[in-house]
Parts: C-alpha cells; structure tokens; sequence
C-alpha cells in the first residue's frame, strides 16, 4: 500500500494520447493524396477545364471515325448484272449519291443524317449480262434480285461501318491519351454517334427521292435517262426493257472483241489509240484510260481541239492526261490556244508537235503541225482553208526533210483534215479531227488520211444538238518492222442517254491498189471487216 501510494497517478489517457495523434494525422494525410512525413506538393497549374477535355475527345472521336471509314469502311457487292461499291461518308446533308462513271453522278434526298451513302457503279458484269440475254425469263425477276442485293450490302455495309469507326477512334484515342480507358470511350462514343446517325437515317428515310434525282455530270442533259429514272417506280415494265437493251448491247460489244482477229501486244504489232475534239468533256479521260488497259496501248495520238475556248481556267482539266498510262501527243486544234500548249509542254509524259517538229515515241516516228487559226478569239478574222493547206505544205516540207536526214517519218498529225490531205505521198498515215466525222481515205499518192470523230461526244456543247452526238475513237494496229498500218478498230459509244456501243474491225488494203475511200464523211464506219468477225450495231 505504501509503495502504490508513493507511486505517481497516472490519467488512463496520458500514455496512448501522442501515438493516437500521429496515427489520426497519418490518416488523414492519405485521404488528402499526400506522402506520410511530408506536405502535399502544390498543382504547377490550373486543371484543365471539362468542356476542353470533351471538346478533345470529340476531335478525336470524329477524326478517328472519318479515318476508320475513309480506310476499311466500304464494301464490294453485286446489285443485279452490275459490280457495285457502297460507301459511307460523313455529310451536313445526308443523302445518297450514286456515280455511273464515266457519265457523271445522281443524287437522291433519300434521308437526313450527318452520313451519306456513296454508290459507285464499277462495271457490268459480262457473265451475269449474257446470262440475262441467254434467258430473258431472268428479266421478270430481276427488281426483286436487285432489292435483294441492296439489301445485303447495306447490311453488310452498316457492320462493316460499325467496325470502321470504332477501331478508328480506339486506335486514335489510344495513339493520343495513351490510356485504354480514354481509348475505349472514344470507341464507344464513336459507335454511339454511328447508331445515332443510322437513326436518323431510318427515321427520315423518304423511299420516293428516287423520283426526284438531280443529276450532274452529262448527266444533266440526258432527258431519256431522267424520264427513265422518273418511271422506274411506276413504269418498271419500261424500265426492264430498257435495261434489256443495254445489257445486249454491251454483251454484243464484249462477244465482238473476243471474237475479232488477234492482234496480241506481242513485239510485232504497235498499237495507237488515236483521239480528237475532246472539247472539255470530262468522260473522255475516263473512257481513254480504259481503252488504254484494254488494248495494252504503246502511245495515245490527240489530234487536237481538246479544249473549248483556251483560255487559262481550263488548264486544270488537261491534269489527268498525265496518268492515263501511255505516251500523249498532241497538236493543237482551232479550239486550243498557245496558252493551253505551253500548259501541256510542262506535262509529264506528253509531246507537243507543232510547225512539222518529229519525235521518237514508243518506236514510231511521229511528226505534226498546230492548227495555224484559233477561231473563239472573234477579234481575228479566220483564214479559212488557204491557211490550212500553207501550213500542210510546211508539215509536208518538213516530213520531206526528215526523210532526206534519215529519219523517215511513220505518222503525221494534223488538226485540220485539209491541212492534212497536203501531206500525201510524204508518209504512210496521216491523222487529223476537226469534222466530228470519221472518214478513211487512200489518198492518191498513197498515203492514208484517217479522221477521227469526237472522242468527247462534241463536248458539253453537244447538250445543244436536238440528237446526241457519239463518242468515237480508234485502236490502229502498226507492224512493228515496216511500222505500216495492219488493221484498225473503229469504237463507237452512244452519245447522252444512248446506251449503245460498237466495235467494228478493218482490214488495210494494199497501198498500191487503186485508192478508194473506206469511209464516208458522214461519219458512217465502213470498210471490209475481216471473215467471221461480228461487227456489231446495237
């Protein structure tokens, strides 16, 4: 008793008070994000706002989407006897647009959501067009076929999508936040703004737009072709007859050039593809570049008046010539100023000919001389036929001289066919445009005056003609020795709203027989076509 008596008193709180307070600050130290023993280090600056945080993820988001669609976001189908590629696009006005290359587009006001769908007509099948000419009981079904097929690949179309979009926006938002949290949610949003869209889509779908197109393109002045796609729905009867005929006639021009005599690109047989008058007509590359692949073209021969009135604004419309996939040469027309040569001399893989000058292409020797008048510049007066045939002495002179340096030339070009015709006996061929009618003639000192039509149609000009004028050009077959013309195709294409194509094979005559026209300047091809070849007139 003594001893707990002498011993202090001690407050049952006294001894566990200071551990209870650092244990109560160390918490409360790592509720506030703070390191234990140390002071919570200040933000170097202001966190960043919300609406800028969202503001980026939408960037990201749209930007990733775009990209997703723009790579992988299309499909391959078929609708009916053609090949078709269904696309979405992002669009203020939504819609579908519809390209038939190479005459020109349509569009529909078929829904209202921030995606278009893009349809572009491929080809024509030639397998499942000769089935539908071999049985036309096939025809009657043929709507149904079509919906089917459109049915497939939007729904095809629509996944596809689906996965364009949100790999698109994951991968962008995983390559920008570096977090697969944000990446995800950038996805998702994608996805959710897609089937946002499709809503819309759905919910303002007008199935009648189909009656109400606007065309561009040539396709613009096509009447035939707009009272066609009017009718479809309420005169569909028409509307098979007609896609009857055009699918017989492209299958006639498919059974044509199978079936012609063959002039395989082997190293004894050149070929040319010979163009004129493409006054400003858009499709003419189109159709030029195909025959290019087609008929493994060596060099392509422009005789002239591609443009409409040479002026600067129209250069941009010769870019294209560059990527057609053969040598270019070109003289200039009535039609083409200096303005547009001087353009064309800066182009990549084009040869501009003018005051007789030759040059080596493709293993041809090839010379020619420009128009000398320009007639849409109205302060000139035109010269007319005198100036024509002082510039074909000149290009004749010059083919003269060549010949005397050793270095004879195989064709000459020129615009005008009366510039032309003063080059015989100087040269084998001899090609020129100018008339918009194709005309073949053994000149009578043997040389061959080839004259070609209007390989644009007459140009857009043409809309004002009360019938279409058609396409034309020429495949010339050259042997590679003697470099004289074997043979020559003839291919003819309707003009607006016609769907009519021809492929019409002629055989050269002997240069020494008596000379006599294989055309006539009507335009009318003719000639003696080779035994058993089909010329075709659809």
């Amino acid at each position: 008793m003594a001893r707990q008596a002498q011993e202090p008193h001690r407050s049952p709180t006294s001894s566990p008070s200071i551990p209870a307070a650092l244990n109560r600050l160390l918490r409360r130290l790592r509720k506030r994000g703070a390191p234990a023993g140390r002071a919570p280090v200040p933000a170097l600056g202001p966190a960043p706002r919300p609406w800028i945080r969202a503001l980026g993820l939408t960037a990201v988001v749209l930007v990733g989407a775009w990209l997703g669609l723009l790579i992988v976001g299309n499909v391959r189908t078929p609708v009916g006897p053609m090949d078709t590629t269904m696309t979405l696009r992002p669009s203020l006005n939504g819609g579908t647009k519809i390209n038939v290359s190479p005459l020109g587009a349509l569009e529909l006001d078929s829904h209202t959501a921030p995606v278009r769908l893009d349809v572009d007509v491929d080809r024509l099948d030639p397998v499942r067009s000769q089935a539908l000419v071999e049985r036309p009981e096939l025809i009657s079904g043929l709507q149904d076929e079509i919906t089917h097929d459109v049915q497939d690949g939007t729904a095809e179309l629509a996944f596809r999508s689906c996965v364009a979009v949100v790999s698109g926006a994951t991968a962008l938002g995983l390559a920008v936040y570096r977090r697969p949290r944000r990446a995800l949610a950038a996805g998702g949003l994608a996805l959710a703004l897609l089937a946002a869209s499709g809503v819309s889509a759905y919910a303002t779908w007008n199935p009648k737009s189909v009656l109400e197109p606007k065309f561009s393109g040539l396709l613009t002045s096509a009447p035939s072709v707009v009272g066609n796609a009017r009718s479809i729905v309420t005169e569909f009867g028409i509307y098979q007859e007609e896609l009857a005929r055009l699918v017989t006639n492209v299958t006639k021009l498919y059974e044509a050039t199978s079936t012609l005599p063959a002039y395989q690109p082997d190293p004894g047989t050149m070929r040319v593809l010979h163009v004129s008058d493409i006054h400003l007509n858009p499709a003419a590359w189109h159709i030029i570049a195909s025959l290019v692949e087609q008929y493994d073209i060596d060099v392509i021969i422009d005789s002239g008046d591609t443009m409409d009135h040479g002026s600067a604004a129209e250069n941009g419309f010769l870019d294209p010539i560059s990527d057609l996939g053969a040598p270019y040469v070109w003289v200039r027309g009535n039609h083409d100023s200096h303005t547009t040569q001087e353009y064309l001399e800066g182009l990549e893989n084009v040869h501009v000919l003018d005051d007789g000058e030759a040059v080596s292409v493709a293993g041809l020797r090839i010379a020619g001389s420009g128009d000398p008048q320009f007639t849409p510049d109205r302060s000139v007066v035109a010269q007319g036929d005198p100036a024509e045939r002082m510039t074909g002495i000149r290009l004749a002179s010059a083919l003269r001289d060549q010949e005397a340096a050793g270095t004879p030339v195989d064709i000459a070009v020129a615009h005008n066919p009366v510039a032309a015709r003063e080059t015989d006996g100087t040269v084998p061929l001899v090609l020129a445009g100018h008339v918009h009618r194709r005309h073949t003639e053994l000149l009578e000192h043997g040389t061959r005056l080839k004259i070609e039509g209007s390989t644009g149609g007459g140009g857009l000009r043409a809309v004002q003609n009360v019938k279409p004028e058609k396409v034309r050009a020429s495949v010339l077959y050259l042997d590679r020795t003697t470099r004289r013309m074997q043979a020559w195709d003839e291919i003819t294409l309707g003009g607006l709203g016609l769907t009519t194509a021809e492929v019409s094979r002629h055989l050269a005559e002997d240069p020494t027989a008596e000379p006599s026209p294989t055309g006539s300047p009507s335009g009318t091809p003719s000639g003696t076509p080779s035994p058993g070849t089909p010329s075709p007139s659809p």
